[in-house]
């Protein structure tokens, strides 16, 4: 392993630095200057973070907006929320990727409670220095972080192989119970063999959909906490959408079946499973990275393999028990 890999493994809060300014939200702009007179800031300082009573996280405040604002006005009406942050378990390899996405010069790491446990630097990240009005050199930056993340990322094959490998066992895995439960209901397809004509369909939407709603989920626990309360509401919104998509998609995929084999149940044993089909694909979608998440693995690679496997055999189960069921 080179040392620029052991690097970027390391901890984040092993970079970070300790002393921050924080602002207090029910504070005026006069009030925070005052107390920046008086206590003072660090060096490199682009942005002010605002913090509640409990000393939790809930905005950002530009220094140019800062210093142009009203000195009556309140810090809570001119932040910025809500704010992009860096978790504490985070690596510094992670907190490269979130510089590289946002394009920002400055990141909280925070904790669970989102209490502030210091700022990554972009200045960090290389020996460069640059000013904050300098674009150019900014841009220069980012092209850094990015070519450092590359090399990393393009490693020699073997190192490639010994990644991701162990997750395309799942996929294996899951191809061998599909043609397995595939096999156990033979009885079933010979009742209907249409069943047999729309099984890639059936399978590539509860894929398509499981992948939409898991990017989705990497996206956001870039940038969110994992808790039940977020979970729990990215799930209903998820599923309501699921449900939507399947309802619609049921019904053209059964009007394309009857129209074709003029088979009533059968069609109707595939809409419907079509719409429980994606509901529970949508649940793989955000369950699987959340789970991944929560466990400190790399989401990025895992999520895939792992979301589509899972929703294969769902599928497999849901529309062939359906069809036992009901033709």
């Amino acid at each position: 392993m080179t040392d620029d890999s052991k690097c970027l493994k390391k901890p984040v809060l092993s970079i970070i630095r300790e002393e921050v300014t924080k602002l207090f939200h029910d504070d005026t702009v006069q009030q925070s200057l005052d107390l920046i007179r008086q206590e003072g800031i660090g060096e490199k300082i682009v942005y002010f973070y605002v913090v509640d009573k409990d000393d939790r996280l809930v905005g950002v405040v530009p220094t140019r907006r800062l210093l142009t604002a009203s000195m009556d006005q309140r810090i809570s009406e001119i932040m910025i929320s809500p704010v992009i942050t860096i978790p504490q378990h985070a690596t510094v390899f992670d907190a490269h990727e979130f510089f590289l996405l946002y394009k920002f010069l400055a990141l909280p790491v925070v904790d669970e409670n989102k209490r502030i446990l210091g700022v990554v630097d972009i200045s960090m990240f290389t020996d460069d220095t640059f000013d904050a009005a300098d674009r150019e050199g900014m841009d220069r930056m980012f092209e850094l972080i990015g070519f450092r993340l590359m090399q990393v990322r393009e490693a020699s094959p073997l190192r490639a192989f010994r990644f991701r490998f162990p997750w395309l066992v799942a996929t294996i895995t899951s191809g061998t119970m599909c043609a397995l439960l595939t096999g156990a209901y033979e009885v079933t397809l010979a009742k209907s063999l249409i069943l047999a004509f729309f099984l890639t369909l059936v399978l590539g939407l509860g894929e398509s959909v499981s992948i939409q709603s898991m990017t989705m989920a990497i996206h956001n626990l870039r940038s969110q906490q994992l808790d039940w309360a977020w979970y729990t509401k990215a799930f209903y919104r998820e599923l309501g959408a699921a449900m939507l998509l399947g309802l619609a998609c049921g019904s053209v995929v059964s009007l394309i079946a009857w129209g074709w084999r003029g088979e009533t149940m059968a069609a109707i044993v595939i809409g419907l499973s079509i719409m429980l089909i994606l509901c529970a694909a949508v649940f793989f979608g955000l369950s699987i990275p959340s789970l991944l998440h929560r466990l400190k693995l790399d989401m990025r690679v895992a999520s895939g393999p792992l979301t589509l496997a899972l929703t294969d055999i769902s599928t497999i189960l849901i529309y062939f028990s359906l069809a036992e069921a009901l033709l």
